[in-house]
């Protein structure tokens, strides 16, 4: 499997994802996020994933 760098959106996604969940973590209440923190947090690196495996995405 031939991996290669995510687009710099994807990469940008990721990081929004990681941060929210890491946020919501240190106690601040964001409704969404709030009662899926787990689940944000690996939606991040699943699209950190997909980014990495699918060429040009």
């Amino acid at each position: 499997m031939n991996l290669s760098a995510p687009t710099m959106p994807v990469f940008l996604v990721s990081l929004v994802l990681a941060v929210l969940a890491l946020v919501t973590m240190l106690g601040v209440a964001i409704p969404v996020v709030s009662g899926n923190v787990t689940w944000v947090a690996i939606a991040a690196y699943v699209v950190l994933l997909v980014g990495n495996v699918m060429k040009g995405l």
